[in-house]
């Protein structure tokens, strides 16, 4: 019923009037009052993030894992109605509160409108995140090949190119990632473990940060968004009571820091951090993976990896040590 119905008469003004000091929550009225505070049909938008990637590097597992922390996942949702999914969970009352949509080539007719939405999605204030799962081409080929499956862009060519088809398609989505895992080395088991140390939380933080200590030999982690390298410093692997321990070793990490540069470089580099973060912070970008590398990964990257992220812990930023390559030699 608004002011508009039948014919204005004295009692109907009065009954519209009510109305507008005790709108119903449903008729979206922009009058302000203490009935309904301000922000509270923002605060039912549920969250949403968005799986995609390579095929083959684990979105299947990333969404399960979403799935059991308590996500309501949709796979293989047709880009064009991600807004739609999110219209019905902000109507479901909060019993839709966090959504997870898979987004892949298989529906690669729809995938033009993915850039669409997500434009749709910014217009109205949704909090959205992007998971983006990478692997390399030998992973790739190693794990379609296990399975005796075709990649699903291949066609009557290779594996390989339809993984190349695959990469230049999702090119601008993987710049866009806020999350970018490299499945390459990890079984299932290391990535849910991962997503559970991005998502498992009660309470998202401002940022978190994922301190990755490798090898420059094995090569460069592709889901870094900043590197170091610590081939400045003398190498332990060069003094023989050393050589057998890691970085963890607290006689390795003393050798580490008492080089020319090293104790300068944690300060400086922590200090350079602290800019980095305010402004991805400011940007809405809510992981960081910092790769820290040595000739090896075994003693000079390592230490210092342990001790930023011990740094960068004491700063109130969640972070994440992994050692990628120690005890692969």
């Amino acid at each position: 019923m608004t002011e508009h119905d039948a014919h204005p008469t004295a009692d109907r003004e009065q009954q519209a009037e009510g109305e507008r000091q005790h709108p119903v929550q449903e008729s979206g009225a922009q009058v302000s009052t203490d009935v309904t505070p301000a922000g509270a049909h923002e605060a039912a938008i549920p969250e949403l993030v968005i799986i995609s990637g390579m095929s083959g590097a684990g979105r299947s597992t990333a969404a399960k894992c979403l799935e059991d922390l308590g996500w309501f996942v949709v796979d293989n949702l047709p880009p064009a109605l991600i807004p739609t999914m999110v219209e019905l969970g902000a109507r479901s009352q909060g019993n839709v509160a966090r959504i997870a949509v898979v987004v892949d080539v298989r529906g690669r007719r729809f995938f033009d409108n993915l850039r669409e939405s997500l434009a749709d999605l910014e217009a109205k204030h949704v909090t959205r995140r992007i998971v983006f799962l990478e692997s390399s081409d030998e992973a790739l080929v190693r794990r379609f090949e296990s399975v005796r499956r075709p990649h699903p862009l291949q066609g009557d060519g290779r594996i390989v190119d339809g993984i190349a088809a695959e990469r230049e398609l999702l090119r601008e989505l993987r710049g866009d990632a806020d999350l970018v895992i490299d499945t390459s080395s990890l079984n299932v088991h290391e990535l849910r473990a991962k997503m559970d140390a991005q998502f498992a939380g009660e309470e998202e933080p401002e940022l978190r940060a994922t301190v990755m200590s490798f090898g420059f030999k094995y090569g460069l982690p592709v889901d870094a968004d900043l590197v170091a390298d610590m081939r400045f410093l003398p190498n332990p692997h060069w003094v023989p009571e050393l050589r057998p321990y890691t970085g963890i070793n607290e006689e390795v990490a003393a050798y580490v820091f008492n080089q020319p540069g090293a104790k300068e470089f944690l300060d400086r580099y922590a200090e350079l951090l602290r800019l980095v973060a305010a402004g991805y912070r400011r940007e809405g970008k809510r992981y960081v993976t910092i790769a820290i590398g040595c000739t090896g990964g075994k003693h000079r990257s390592v230490a210092m990896s342990e001790k930023l992220a011990a740094r960068l812990a004491a700063e109130g930023v969640e972070t994440v040590v992994v050692h990628r390559d120690m005890g692969r030699e």
